[in-house]
């Protein structure tokens, strides 16, 4: 038997990586070590060990600090075209409702926390802000840290951001949550809900009916946001290039078996009892598939986001969508018909 090169990969356990976690389906050619870590938490150890220290030769990857940092010169990694987390995130903007907040435009002149600047859900709600409501990013001042806790999101290795920004770090020894309720913030934008939104009744989202807003905004722009991608060493995939391709047809396959599990509506594989009518709403909103992997199913979701990450003095240029992947010619592109 031929011999497998073995290799580490750290991704969240995902419905769409289950497959590969449990060796359902494997790559051709390599014998993975699917290291699951779940979570916003476990995201970013993820990025902060892949980022810092090369730790694992395969990892789901922030795309904004992947493509800031590639639009830097800095090349260590290298990635897939797979997406594993994608969200929308008009839902996740939350104010504090005395402070005469009302409509986005109220944003401008008010301290607004964020987890990272950086971040890709931040990098989005911006993008949203700005071009599609007209909001003024440079009249907003920021305060990073947790949402729900005192201190940092995580230890990222964050490269400078490349003009200058009205932001400060939050040294208050209070979570972002805390102070939301307190007036020392005005809102929070980022990956979760603050914990007072539970029981204060003044904390509440600016789109409440997000859904519908998030629904209008992708049929009228054709972007779901992309979180993070498949990241890869550079000096593993140079020392073995089939390893693109290959993992790539892996994880469309490890998709699809998760697609279809979840089309198995005799016995709902969710806790999600309205799952039927989500099934026919992705239908009438995705024509059935929310979650393409490749380069040009997803091309205005990508440029789009290389436009914000330079608009907002985190990427050094707008970087062209074919210089952030790697070529892969597998048996998913070539059978489906997405050869690139």
């Amino acid at each position: 038997m031929p011999h497998k090169l073995r290799l580490t990969m750290a991704c969240g356990l995902y419905d769409r990586m289950l497959d590969l976690y449990r060796g359902d389906v494997r790559p051709d050619g390599i014998e993975l070590n699917f290291i699951p870590m779940d979570g916003s938490a476990g995201a970013r150890e993820i990025f902060d060990r892949m980022a810092g220290n090369l730790e694992f030769d395969i990892a789901e990857m922030s795309s904004s600090e992947f493509i800031a940092r590639t639009s830097a010169g800095i090349s260590s990694l290298v990635a897939l075209p797979v997406f594993p987390s994608r969200v929308f995130r008009h839902g996740m903007l939350s104010i504090n409702h005395r402070c005469g907040i009302n409509t986005p435009k109220d944003l401008e002149g008010r301290r607004v926390g964020v987890p990272i600047y950086s971040m890709s859900a931040a990098v989005w709600m911006r993008g949203h802000l700005q071009h599609d409501y007209g909001v003024d990013l440079d009249k907003i001042h920021w305060v990073e840290g947790a949402i729900n806790r005192p201190g940092s999101h995580g230890h990222p290795s964050l490269l400078p951001l490349l003009r200058p920004i009205s932001i400060e770090r939050n040294t208050s020894n209070k979570s972002l949550s805390d102070l939301l309720e307190s007036g020392g913030i005005d809102a929070i934008i980022g990956t979760v809900l603050p914990n007072a939104i539970q029981h204060n009744p003044d904390i509440v989202r600016l789109f409440p009916n997000y859904r519908e807003v998030e629904k209008d905004y992708y049929k009228r722009t054709k972007i779901f946001p992309i979180m993070h991608l498949i990241a890869l060493r550079r000096d593993v995939y140079e020392e073995n290039p089939f390893i693109a391709s290959s993992l790539f047809d892996a994880m469309c396959a490890s998709k699809e078996r998760a697609r279809a599990r979840m089309r198995d509506l005799g016995t709902l594989q969710y806790m999600l009892p309205w799952m039927t009518a989500d099934i026919d709403e992705l239908d009438e909103v995705f024509a059935g598939d929310a979650w393409p992997y490749g380069v040009e199913p997803n091309r205005p979701t990508l440029e789009a986001l290389t436009r914000y990450l330079h608009e907002q003095g985190i990427a050094k240029r707008v970087m062209p969508v074919e210089d952030l992947f790697l070529p892969t010619h597998g048996r998913y592109l070539r059978e489906s018909g997405r050869a690139q």
